[in-house]
């Protein structure tokens, strides 16, 4: 789960596209849907791997993509939202990555040594690397970043990676030693964290820099305009160390209504879209969809869930967490609300993950089992008026979502009227996606919410459940706490014996589910649709963004000119 800033920064290229999911670790939180490609349906990748190109690759045109929410920060280490780290993605590096097949190679480093039983990592950097300015890449400005991630005047949630490490050394302009104080396993990929310019920014405030609205990087493609509640504009950087990438232009619409955004998509005033289980399995089986858009379905790595505040006093009562699972039918959900293209969540990972504990299964729907819990931890109808109430008090509470995600609003109704028949009374409300993540989520204002969690390749998820990560802005927003996890999260990190993360993390599972912080909904399928003009796009076992440099549309399909 940490390996999410890998997944969203150095994998930029990958167009991700669920904007309100978190990303989990440096940059977040929020999967990917775009990245991680396990086909399920190979109709959907007819004529779409073109590695070796039928035709000679042509410069030029735009991909429109679109976002249900605007981007808060182009400051990568502040971003800990999905649509400023698809932005930042595309502009910034890492100093490493993931290549296609999912394995760590350099990005900004060419590379590296590991010494000392791992305690020890040498970076050595590329020289041919310039910011967007024309500045010159050095040493400096990994020097400056990490400096920035343990500031404590530095509201990042991705601090804890770093403080992990107990000296950086500048050795020359392309030389970096960086030693841990202890083994740390997921050290070498926590540096896919984007770095940032020490020229421009040394002196600044990263809460009230410019640079968050006009930032500079060494990426694919530079920043140009942002117009706020409508759009970012990006355009090649046609001196970017790989090569140029071939699209010149990159737009990113904001479009808070979903049913506007798919109009758009219809008319193809946007390129690129998740498509919801509806549009995907009825509204888009269309002669003039087919002709012009690709639609893939595969697993998503990442889950949705519903998060109990654990300060309130109703919900620290695991008795009521679990009553709550009984209560709510998890494959009514799947059937009615995802059509079927999702599957059911039992905890902090998902089947795909080594991590995963196949021994944990879900709590099937069992209203009586439900009730029994509920009068076990004293709430029972005592005036049979049909609610539950204990000392006088209705078992009320609201479920917050965001807006433009019709998934969850259905998900949270059907919860709604299940909890209605065991005497639950649930109210929704539904937030625009900013005020939901910074007045709400951030500022624990909240009863219980639905949102999502894009996991990374790596199942550390020490951010989001170690009792020292509750702070403002940090992901453990529920306030959970539990001594024996807090004990596990340490040592996964602290082992790079593959055998030994694994027992560890199927535990934390385990005792995940059996503690229910969430209610563990689903795994839906993710289900994008690119426009067929693009070409280039080849599937790979960590989807098909990886390449995104190397997607073109041919000359005479080429719809926007500079």
């Amino acid at each position: 789960m940490r390996r999410a800033l890998l997944e969203r920064f150095p994998l930029r290229k990958a167009l991700l596209k669920n904007r309100d999911i978190l990303k989990i670790k440096r940059p977040l939180v929020f999967l990917a849907v775009f990245l991680f490609l396990a086909p399920l349906d190979p109709m959907g990748l007819t004529g779409l791997v073109s590695p070796a190109y039928a035709e000679e690759a042509s410069f030029g045109d735009m991909l429109v993509s679109s976002s249900i929410g605007d981007a808060r920060t182009l400051v990568p280490i502040l971003a800990s939202d999905s649509a400023s780290g698809d932005i930042c993605g595309l502009i910034f590096n890492g100093l490493v990555k993931y290549d296609k097949n999912i394995n760590l190679i350099g990005d900004l480093a060419s590379g590296w040594e590991i010494k000392d039983g791992g305690l020890t990592i040498i970076f050595y950097l590329r020289k041919d690397v310039k910011w967007h300015d024309g500045a010159p890449f050095t040493a400096k400005d990994v020097k400056f970043t990490y400096e920035r991630l343990i500031d404590p005047q530095v509201p990042t949630p991705y601090s804890g990676d770093f403080k992990k490490v107990e000296s950086l050394k500048v050795i020359d302009d392309t030389t970096i030693k960086v030693t841990y104080r202890e083994i740390f396993s997921p050290g070498l990929a926590s540096w896919g964290m984007p770095i940032m310019p020490e020229h421009i920014l040394k002196n600044e405030d990263l809460l009230t820099t410019d640079f968050s609205r006009n930032p500079v990087g060494t990426g694919p493609y530079k920043f140009v305009r942002w117009r706020s509640g409508e759009r970012i504009d990006l355009i090649s950087n046609h001196d970017y160390f790989e090569q140029r990438p071939y699209i010149d232009r990159y737009i990113y619409r904001i479009i808070p209504d979903p049913t506007t955004m798919f109009l758009e998509l219809q008319t193809e005033g946007v390129d690129y879209m998740g498509l919801t289980p509806l549009q995907y399995k009825r509204q888009t089986d269309t002669p003039f969809f087919k002709e012009r858009f690709r639609k893939f379905r595969y697993p998503a790595f990442g889950y949705t869930y519903m998060a109990f505040n654990l300060k309130d006093e109703r919900f620290r009562d695991k008795r009521v967490r679990r009553a709550i699972n009984y209560a709510v039918d998890k494959e009514e959900i799947i059937e009615g609300v995802l059509f079927g293209l999702g599957r059911v969540c039992t905890g902090p990972f998902v089947p795909e993950s080594w991590a995963y504990n196949e021994d944990v299964k879900p709590l099937r729907y069992n209203p009586d089992r439900a009730r029994k819990l509920l009068k076990e931890a004293g709430w029972e109808d005592t005036d049979n008026d049909g609610w539950l109430d204990k000392n006088g008090e209705v078992f009320e509470f609201t479920i917050i979502t965001n807006q433009g995600n019709d998934t969850r609003k259905h998900t949270a109704e059907i919860m709604q009227r299940r909890l209605r028949e065991i005497g639950i009374k649930v109210n929704i409300r539904i937030l625009e996606w900013a005020v939901f993540l910074n007045e709400f989520v951030n500022k624990r204002r909240f009863e219980a919410l639905i949102l999502g969690w894009g996991l990374s390749r790596d199942p550390d998820c020490y951010d989001i459940w170690h009792s020292s990560k509750t702070k403002e802005g940090e992901f453990n927003f529920v306030g959970y706490s539990n001594p024996e996890v807090d004990r596990l999260l340490e040592e996964g990190r602290g082992t790079f014996d593959i055998i030994k993360r694994k027992a560890i993390y199927r535990e934390i599972h385990q005792i995940l589910y059996d503690e229910q912080p969430y209610l563990f909904l689903y795994v839906a399928d993710a289900l994008p649709a690119v426009h067929r003009r693009f070409r280039g796009i080849e599937v790979a076992p960590i989807g098909i963004g990886h390449n995104f440099i190397n997607w073109h549309v041919p000359k005479r399909e080429q719809r926007y000119r500079q």
